[in-house]
């Protein structure tokens, strides 16, 4: 089978490394990929959201399976396209269509549908840029922290948690008056849950689900979990205090649920949920649906899975997830990010990297770079990911350090304590 894969990142290069594995692949396909992916398959220069011309480069290369890593063309309906032209009806797509993909490209949708399924998740009200100084009433009646979530996608960036009142207030007037565009139309304020994070991804056909393994990521740029957040600075996986008697919790009270409400929605749903949780005192709740697989944690699960990455998801995209077993690695992976200087800010790009070549004992998967003149060079804030496994996790993460001190370009930043609080 011919596979293509939709995305730029290091999460679709490490979904790429997985299946590349598989004895059932044909060829490997990216739009539009990155030097790294360009080593497992062709690169295909379309943006993620040319529809239209990823149609004809699916009808062109046989492509049997449609892999859509990022957010973005799946809340724009790049599933509901395959699924309306009779030429491409045929062609298997992983990511949901646009009813479904609103839980997370909508947040005040995504926390309607927990309260009406009965899913716990914090407290919260939405208001509209119409309602600004109503929510800064509403933000009177809470204690601090603040949370404050752009009600639609800001490239991760539409969240701000904040200890101020009259901030939190300013933050708000901030995006209604529009700092995150047509994103900010709407606000979701929540109360703000105390605990551990981690995330929680299933496969699913709708009806169905495998859940996979769990991860918790680090969005802060600073040690200790300070300063802005990032896309995410690195992960870990298995996650310690996910022990079989709290995911029991996490699949009764929030898997199953959410399966049943796509179901009882109607919402067109086949491939990835993504539960961003926090542990409150040993009870997991919501924070955060996302439709596809998280960025770092991609890194690391992709690490601890030994079955058959394409055939799980074919199974899931012809609904045969019901007996199909998963195998996972009894490992620790962790995953840390190589960051540009100035990043999540402003940041140069074009620094020549080396030594990206020399790895040993852990995978090198590319967020943000280019070939420039046959020079591997920085393209984005996050630039590479190193991923490791080991025994524990101090020695998966020994093994990501080593290697990161092998690579070089100027401004490059990690951090150097992911897992810090595990």
């Amino acid at each position: 089978m011919n596979v293509l894969i939709i995305g730029s990142g290091a999460r679709e290069h490490a979904m790429g490394w997985k299946i590349s594995q598989s004895p059932a692949l044909g060829k490997l396909y990216f739009a539009p990929g990155n030097p790294g992916t360009a080593n497992l398959g062709v690169n295909l220069s379309l943006s993620a959201g040319d529809f239209p011309g990823i149609g004809e480069a699916a009808l062109e290369h046989g492509i049997g399976l449609l892999l859509v890593g990022p957010e973005g063309p799946l809340v724009e309906g790049i599933a509901d396209y395959f699924s309306r032209e009779e030429k491409l009806k045929h062609i298997r797509v992983i990511g949901p269509k646009k009813s479904g993909a609103r839980l997370e490209g909508s947040k005040d949708f995504a926390k309607e549908f927990l309260t009406r399924h009965h899913i716990p998740t914090a407290r919260y009200a939405s208001f509209h840029k119409e309602e600004t100084e109503a929510g800064c009433r509403y933000l009177e009646t809470l204690r601090p922290p603040y949370v404050l979530k752009a009600d639609g996608l800001a490239a991760g960036k539409g969240v701000v948690i904040l200890e101020s009142l009259d901030e939190a207030k300013a933050a708000l007037r901030e995006m209604t008056a529009g700092k995150f565009g047509k994103a900010g139309d709407v606000v979701v304020i929540e109360e703000f849950l105390k605990g551990i994070e981690l995330s929680v991804f299933v496969v699913t056909d709708g009806k169905e689900y495998v859940i996979l393994p769990e991860a918790k990521d680090y969005k802060r740029i600073g040690h200790n979990d300070t300063g802005l957040n990032t896309g995410g600075m690195g992960a870990v996986s298995p996650v310690p205090f996910a022990d079989a008697g709290f995911m029991q919790k996490v699949e009764q009270r929030i898997i199953q649920p959410t399966i049943r409400g796509i179901q009882e929605d109607q919402l067109d749903y086949t491939g990835f949920i993504f539960f961003g949780l926090i542990n409150c005192g040993g009870d997991p709740k919501v924070i955060e649906y996302n439709v596809r697989m998280g960025d770092p944690e991609t890194e690391a699960v992709m690490l601890r899975i030994e079955s058959d990455f394409l055939e799980l998801m074919n199974a899931a995209a012809t609904g045969k997830l019901a007996s199909y077993q998963l195998r996972t690695a009894p490992l620790v992976a962790t995953t840390v990010m190589a960051v540009s200087q100035g990043y999540p800010g402003d940041f140069e790009k074009g620094k020549v990297i080396s030594g990206y070549d020399k790895m040993d004992g852990a995978c090198l998967f590319h967020a943000g770079t280019r070939m420039e003149s046959g020079q591997l060079t920085t393209s984005g804030g996050r630039v590479l990911a190193v991923s490791a496994t080991g025994q524990s996790r101090d020695e998966a993460l020994a093994i990501c350090y080593q290697n990161l001190n092998l690579i070089s370009y100027e401004g490059k930043y990690f951090r150097k304590d992911i897992g810090f609080d595990l």
